[in-house]
């Protein structure tokens, strides 16, 4: 019997391997193969069944286990997963069965359709609800341990060894997500079904004794409707407007309607440009963005991901006048110096040549490279500093001018940068650079630059970020004739 599980097991996640393939695109494909490679191994490896001969599966499972993933991994998928939910507000139980579909909107196109469709089981669910439900977040703690416990009744009886949760721990934790959101009369109503599958229970006991005393001394509470309020974990105050920006996964179909809108060949009287102008496209004029397509090539494109890659490093933010991890930027980034190969090389020459503007060391940093995984993200921010204390200022060369973004890689959906002031998105288009000015010619920050980057829906995104300062381009780009320019 033991080896039978074992046997259901394995085939269960060499089943994820090949659906997975070389790259996971789907993102609740991408949190089923970590889950199963980090809890479910540690729960079949460590479970009473294996305990008593399956020695050598433990000692080869501690071998592999450096190259597995870690609960960090596994928690970072969850919450990723409820990012996406949220940003691309889509529904739970479509989720559960592997649709992507906004909440409510069953006359709308699927925002994402996998090529081969996969639910989610019971456990799965579970697991995302108890890591909400950890963090205090009974918002999203309700939403999927009602499809955990859904699907656990569905399944009673039938227990897997890889399995973190039952029915009785998805009631227990969906009872007290409801007790801490107000619902005492639905609490009692879980509890109740608890102790009929576990009548022995003494602590769940107490809780049904205390929902009904609540509800004796406060009847009228059994009556209320409860209404979640999604936590607003970042403060962020234009959330509503970037979420709206990036549910249009990067279509502005009226922008194409603007004459002043327009595509050209440039070659900004540069001799590098003259063979191979610059396939620009003004995207917009307040602020200024320009898209150049076809700005690399594949084979650097790779280059770029293949020299950055053993140097990625979870991305910080600034914050005061040190550097830190943050929620609102959920990325790895590695920094790549111009001499590190030929490729960075000619690649700097190109940026030059496009911008016009001195691109030498002080004047921009070194390139940087950022892979944005599951439900990656960075909400909106400025590139230039807004305060003198930043760190930025320690290069000795003045503030951010201008960004150039380079699309190293195309993903299936989501991950579109949003200009939240100006109201405008633009998708990702591989070997595309985004170009734009952070400043107005004064030297004051262009608070219309205001951008984030949308969560990956499906995909794995790859940027090149070059960020060029003030010194050094006095003459390349002047200040205009009035101060307010």
């Amino acid at each position: 019997r033991r080896l039978q599980d074992l046997r259901r097991f394995y085939n269960k996640v060499q089943a994820l391997h090949q659906e997975a393939g070389a790259s996971v695109v789907n993102p609740l494909l991408a949190y089923a193969l970590i889950k199963r490679l980090q809890s479910d191994w540690l729960n079949v490896v460590n479970s009473m069944e294996a305990s008593e001969n399956i020695q050598e599966l433990k000692k080869d499972y501690r071998q592999v286990e450096k190259d597995l993933p870690v609960f960090e991994d596994l928690e970072g998928a969850a919450r990723a997963l409820m990012r996406l939910q949220d940003v691309y507000a889509l529904s739970v139980k479509g989720l559960v069965k592997g649709v992507f579909r906004r909440d409510g909107a069953s006359g709308l196109a699927d925002l994402y359709r996998p090529g081969q469709q996969f639910s989610l089981s019971a456990d799965d669910c579970f697991h995302i609800g108890k890591v909400a439900y950890d963090m205090g977040d009974y918002y999203h703690s309700i939403t999927w341990l009602e499809e955990a416990v859904s699907l656990f009744r569905v399944s009673y009886g039938s227990w897997n060894t890889e399995d973190e949760g039952s029915l009785e721990d998805a009631l227990d934790h969906l009872a007290f997500s409801y007790f801490m959101a107000g619902n005492i009369s639905y609490a009692l109503s879980l509890s109740r079904e608890f102790l009929h599958y576990d009548p022995s229970n003494k602590r769940v006991a107490r809780n049904v004794l205390k929902y009904e005393k609540l509800l004796v001394e406060n009847p009228s509470g059994a009556e209320a409707e409860v209404v979640l309020q999604r936590p607003n974990v970042t403060h962020l105050q234009t959330r509503d407007a970037y979420e709206e920006l990036c549910q249009t996964l990067g279509s502005q179909p009226s922008q194409h309607r603007n004459p002043s809108l327009y595509c050209s060949y440039e070659t900004n009287d540069n001799p590098y440009l003259i063979f191979q102008p610059a396939k620009r496209e003004i995207v917009q004029l307040q602020p200024y963005v320009a898209l150049y397509h076809g700005f690399i090539s594949d084979d650097e494109a790779e280059k770029i991901k293949d020299l950055a890659a053993p140097w990625l490093q979870r991305s910080v933010v600034a914050s005061g006048e040190k550097q830190q991890k943050a929620e609102y930027r959920i990325s790895k980034s590695a920094w790549l110096k111009g001499t590190v190969d030929p490729v960075i090389v000619s690649l700097d020459r190109r940026i030059a040549a496009v911008t016009g503007l001195d691109i030498r060391p002080p004047y921009a940093e070194y390139l940087q490279v950022v892979n944005y995984g599951i439900g990656g993200q960075y909400e909106p921010h400025f590139d230039h500093a807004t305060s003198r204390k930043s760190p930025l200022y320690r290069m000795k060369s003045g503030n951010r001018i201008a960004t150039i973004m380079i699309y190293l890689s195309s993903v299936e959906a989501g991950g579109a940068t949003a200009f939240i002031y100006a109201n405008f998105s633009v998708p990702v288009i591989k070997n595309a650079a985004l170009f734009w000015w952070n400043l107005h010619r004064n030297g004051d920050g262009d608070g219309d630059t205001l951008h984030a980057g949308c969560p990956v829906l499906a995909g794995d995104k790859w940027v090149a970020n070059k960020w060029i300062h003030e010194h050094g381009q006095e003459f390349r780009r002047p200040c205009g004739t009035h101060p307010e320019d």
